[in-house]
């Protein structure tokens, strides 16, 4: 691990791994952090415990002149902060000339989404195929599980959450005898309840797993979804099936469970354009968060416009 040669600053790496007990791979990060502003210290002349905020300031845009990344650039300046905030403390600095300092703003991925074609045949999939006499039970689970996810755009959370029936404290439920069709009723961010309808394909595969949930799951079990030794799935197990049910289905992606909701709301989106309803169904607090999949929408009209359009077609 390289670190700055200055003993304050060893000093204060070393007040955080013995006081603050910092985990090896953040001392690591904080130390590149300070050894870069060592440097940018020296060669801008001045001594750490003099920098002023234009000096500060000036040693940002150079990180992002040398192509540092943003989330690079927050991490520097958390460590900065922290030693001109330890400085303080020990009366050292009159002023900590990081504090107001903030970092760029780094673009936000868009989420992945699978093409409708994928997206149906992984719900499809009849599930993982197995020998034992538990096998089916399995099978019946992981099957209604990509059907769910796909047909209601549950967060992962909110659908191992899902108890085989309502009240008490059950942080969710599904209502298979609805007269309106069957719902889901769930415990989402913020404590915040909500309730999304579930389609008939889902419904279909939740009945025949019902019919083998016992085989898994233990006498007292609250939980609709369980593992083999009858408790209640864990999200590592999830992911690990249904990953490795994409394949079988031939996904040429990894698949993850929140892909099936970043799916679910792009294919609704396309085919309604009523971003309000989404933002309803997924249960997003601010209607900006359900926005990013306009993106994703005008990105599939756009591959459409380049396949199909006369005059799109490059030479």
């Amino acid at each position: 691990m390289a670190t700055p040669s200055s003993p304050e600053l060893q000093a204060f790496l070393q007040h955080l791994a013995v006081q603050r007990r910092l985990a090896e791979r953040t001392l690591a990060m904080y130390a590149e952090a300070l050894l870069r502003l060592e440097r940018l210290a020296a060669a801008a002349g001045v001594t750490l415990q003099r920098a002023e905020v234009h000096h500060l300031r000036g040693f940002v845009v150079q990180l992002r002149s040398a192509g540092l990344a943003p989330r690079s650039i927050a991490i520097a300046l958390a460590a900065w902060r922290g030693l001109y905030r330890w400085w303080g403390q020990q009366g050292q600095v009159a002023a900590n000339p990081v504090d107001g300092l903030r970092p760029p703003k780094a673009p936000k991925p868009l989420p992945k989404a699978l093409s409708v074609q994928q997206a149906v045949a992984l719900a499809a999939h009849p599930g993982l195929a197995g020998e034992g006499p538990h096998a089916a039970a399995l099978a019946a689970r992981d099957h209604a599980i990509g059907e769910l996810l796909y047909s209601a755009g549950l967060r992962i959370g909110e659908l191992l959450g899902l108890d085989v029936q309502g009240g008490g404290q059950a942080a969710g439920w599904i209502d298979l005898l609805d007269r309106d069709g069957a719902t889901a009723h769930v415990l989402g961010k913020g404590s915040k309840r909500r309730s999304v309808p579930v389609g008939a394909a889902a419904v279909t595969a939740l009945q025949a797993w019902l019919a083998q949930r016992p085989v898994l799951a233990a006498a007292e079990e609250r939980a609709l979804f369980v593992s083999q030794r009858g408790t209640r799935l864990s999200p590592n197990q999830l992911r690990l099936r249904l990953a490795q049910q994409a394949q079988q289905a031939g996904l040429p992606t990894k698949v993850h469970p929140h892909m099936l909701r970043h799916s679910y709301a792009s294919h609704l989106l396309q085919s309604s354009g009523d971003l309000r309803a989404v933002q309803e169904l997924l249960g997003h607090a601010s209607i900006s968060t359900t926005q990013v999949y306009t993106k994703l929408d005008f990105q599939h009209l756009a591959k459409v416009y380049d396949a199909a359009h006369p005059r799109a077609r490059r030479k």
